[in-house]
């Protein structure tokens, strides 16, 4: 008998620890930015070095809430390849972010999120991770310590600490950009 209520005890215990912890959201957020303000974002295109993609970005308001459309026709002629928007975050405590999460849709390609630090004094230096967006929006958590570094004489991981800027990307291959972007969050 005495068994019985200890055993009962112990499952109780485990089902009050089971809700309280489904009950907890298992990130926090780092920075959030759903694009209310519109100035923190610059359109870049591989102009900047003689490319010759074109494309812009519109910020649209649809089901009550903000998005970035980047699009545009990616050319890699010329040794270019790239359209992007991007946000500094010089000013921006990201010491305890582990991943970048995006919620994005577009037309079935591959975009990128590049991230610049301290270390990548380099124009051409970046981080990079790949998502593939969908027509339907989706979220993508892309964790920080497996961004990629684009080349030598770079840091092998990113410390978020020492990030300075996100961009949001189409890159490397010829074709048309569409992506559309309702929110760039940091969480831990």
């Amino acid at each position: 008998m005495r068994t019985t209520k200890v055993n009962t005890f112990i499952i109780g215990c485990f089902v009050v620890i089971f809700l309280s912890i489904s009950n907890k959201s298992w990130s926090d957020t780092v920075l959030k930015d759903n694009f209310e303000k519109l100035n923190l974002w610059e359109y870049i295109a591989d102009d900047v070095m003689g490319g010759v993609s074109k494309g812009n970005v519109k910020f649209q308001s649809i089901e009550g809430g903000n998005i970035a459309l980047l699009q545009g026709n990616v050319s890699t002629e010329n040794n270019g390849g790239f359209i992007q928007i991007r946000r500094a975050l010089r000013d921006i405590d990201l010491k305890d972010a582990k991943s970048v999460k995006i919620i994005a849709k577009g037309n079935d390609q591959e975009y990128f999120v590049f991230l610049r630090t301290t270390g990548t004094v380099l124009p051409w230096q970046y981080y990079s991770a790949e998502f593939k967006v969908t027509e339907t929006f989706d979220e993508f958590i892309l964790p920080i310590n497996e961004f990629k570094k684009s080349g030598l004489l770079m840091t092998g991981k990113v410390n978020p600490k020492n990030i300075t800027s996100i961009g949001l990307v189409a890159f490397g291959r010829d074709h048309q950009a569409e992506l559309h972007v309702k929110e760039v969050e940091f969480i831990n």
